[in-house]
């Protein structure tokens, strides 16, 4: 068979070092895409082995074996198998963690069984023999009967041996022939798997660095204890170390409204340009440095191997509720953004769980929300101390609470109803303590990062573009009663009366719909501001002299549970191919908020707040 242009597909387990693996063999340049009928993506990348093949290498989400039990998994299988719309690939890559290699023979053996030219690699072999695992490397290819190659996917050195093999065995290839069915005795496999391990290799019980830390951060109590300091950490590290940036960020652009105002006389392209297009997207990528430092620490607890500790510790909490530790992980994600944290999912195995997930994910308070908090807390709630507390910083606390609590108390009663089914156990592989792979650490936040501005380039900048257009015309921008906006807004202010919302209030929640924070920005529009972000003196004073303190608590009630966010519903119902589930996640959550809003002001009201 010819070298000249084939295509091989990645697989491994989770946390086996593939994604580093195909970083450093394609350089870290990517396509990414979507599986055909999924939102599962794909990555797809090139090179050049020294033989003159040129290779297209598809990285297949994380599988433990041909028994897909989740969405990622059965597409990877099929992909795997010819199903998935192209040709199977025409050879295989295995990677395995070294240290962890029992774990993964079976798989080994699973693949071999279908029938394509397979090569393992044994990855990240430096920190097996670190912790004492030992491999005989040309016995264990003898036994399982095709090429095993150590390797450290972090070096070019640690990849030159695989690129070599890629060459001989490529070079040695028949025709393709069709993909065999899968083996179906496991129990057979998994026999065979375990003689071959234990011929072939010999490992410690279980390294001393690794025993030592796990015996912490998996006690029932000084685990939940560190995880408790890990999330506080984090989430303070959110607010202190982004405040800095945010004001530079900030300042830049006061900068350019200023630089631009006086170039633009006409005064509907001055309002288009300075107060919709600069003013809409500042408002936004001012929260860029929060979203960075939280997907950082996401990203560097993922890569280290705590996250998947923090699932297990969380496991039996989550079993109350219905769920497993795997949900832990798409929640955490969720208060970043629900949207990844919705995609998160995916890996649930047990489809119930996975559905209930995905419901009660837009209820932890995503970083969207804060524009909104940090606006109306610093105008309605004074700055005075409880004790060593700040009471401001207390209510901000209380918000997420309440969102975690909601969130656990609508899973109790899913999984008892809609959703009703057995519980799953959790079985999942601990990885090894490590630092992350720098490179791959930082490709992942530069991503993430441009991923958040594409959203603040796009739909918060033509939703910001759109309101202006309702609030200025037709009446020149004089006034909200007489604009589009206002109009709109009188049509549907009886049904937000009763929760104490005005005119204005229910105005705003419309581009919010789009994006939650794009109601800060959209209330300087509707008081005719101009450019306005939560820190606003302007809008603060306003807000402070036209709302009463009942109808602020009562919107960030609204906040703390309405749907305001479109993207996150295309998602869900992008995840869960049903408009059934995404009709359903709308309606309870208008209803939760509603009555948290209604409940809120009247009893404000009646306390005479």
């Amino acid at each position: 068979m010819t070298t000249a242009s084939l295509r091989l597909a990645l697989v491994g387990a989770p946390n086996s070092g593939k994604t580093t693996l195909f970083n450093g063999l394609t350089g870290g340049l990517a396509k990414t895409a979507n599986y055909a009928g999924t939102t599962v993506e794909t990555r797809t990348g090139k090179f050049e082995t020294p033989g003159g093949a040129n290779i297209t290498l598809v990285d297949l989400p994380g599988i433990y074996g041909l028994e897909a039990r989740s969405t990622d998994e059965r597409v990877a299988v099929e992909s795997i198998q010819g199903k998935r719309g192209d040709p199977p690939p025409d050879a295989l890559i295995l990677v395995a963690d070294a240290a962890n290699l029992r774990t993964h023979l079976h798989t080994v053996l699973q693949m071999k069984a279908l029938g394509l030219p397979v090569i393992v690699a044994l990855n990240m072999i430096d920190l097996a023999e670190r912790d004492g695992v030992k491999i005989d490397v040309p016995k264990l290819t003898a036994m399982l009967g095709v090429p095993v190659v150590p390797t450290r996917a972090t070096r070019k050195a640690g990849r030159e041996q695989l690129v070599a093999m890629i060459d001989g065995v490529l070079g040695a290839m028949t025709p393709a022939a069709p993909v065999a069915e899968p083996v179906h005795d496991l129990r057979a496999l998994q026999r065979e798997a375990r003689r071959i391990a234990n011929e072939t290799m010999t490992e410690p019980a279980m390294n001393k660095f690794t025993r030592g830390l796990d015996a912490v951060l998996l006690h029932p109590v000084a685990g939940v204890a560190v995880l408790i300091a890990v999330l506080f950490v984090v989430f303070q590290s959110v607010f202190a170390w982004a405040t800095p940036l945010m004001d530079e960020i900030e300042a830049g652009f006061a900068w350019l409204q200023e630089t631009v105002s006086p170039m633009i006389t006409d005064p509907i392209l001055h309002g288009f340009v300075v107060d919709a297009a600069i003013n809409g997207v500042g408002s936004v990528v001012v929260f860029l440095p929060q979203i960075v430092i939280l997907f950082a620490f996401i990203l560097f607890l993922e890569a280290s191997g705590y996250m998947a500790r923090a699932a297990f510790l969380m496991d039996e909490l989550m079993l109350r509720v219905g769920l497993n530790g795997r949900a832990f992980i798409p929640l955490l994600s969720s208060f970043a953004c629900a949207i990844p944290g919705i995609m998160a999912a995916r890996t649930i195995e047990e489809e119930r769980d996975r559905i209930t997930t995905i419901m009660v994910a837009p209820l932890m308070t995503c970083s969207a929300r804060l524009p909104v908090y940090t606006l109306l807390i610093g105008v309605f709630i004074p700055q005075t101390s409880v004790g060593v507390f700040n009471l401001q910083g207390l209510v901000l606390f209380g918000l997420y609470v309440i969102g975690v609590v909601s969130a656990v108390l609508v899973a109790f009663i899913l999984k008892r109803t809609a959703t009703k089914g057995p519980s799953q156990p959790l079985i999942m592989e601990l990885p090894t303590y490590k630092l992350p792979v720098w490179r791959d650490f930082f490709l992942g936040l530069v991503q993430k990062a441009w991923a958040f501005l594409k959203r603040a380039g796009t739909i918060i900048f033509a939703t910001t573009v759109a309101l202006w257009v309702l609030a200025y015309f037709p009446n020149g921008g004089t006034g909200l009663e007489g604009s589009y906006a206002g109009m709109i807004g009188k049509v549907i202010e009886p049904i937000f009366k009763p929760i104490g919302f005005n005119l204005e209030m229910v105005v705003a929640l419309i581009p919010g719909m789009a994006a939650r924070e794009a109601a800060v920005s959209s209330l300087g529009l509707i008081y005719s501001l101009g450019p306005v972000d939560e820190t606003s003196e302007a809008l603060q004073t306003v807000l402070g002299a036209a709302w009463s303190l009942p109808m602020a608590l009562s919107f960030i009630a609204w906040y703390v549970y309405a749907p305001q966010c479109f993207a996150t519903l295309a998602t869900v119902r992008r995840e869960t191919n049903s408009w059934k589930w995404t009709g359903f996640m709308f309606v309870y959550l208008v209803g939760l908020a509603y009555l948290a809003s209604l409940a809120t002001f009247w009893v404000a009201t009646w306390a005479g707040l």
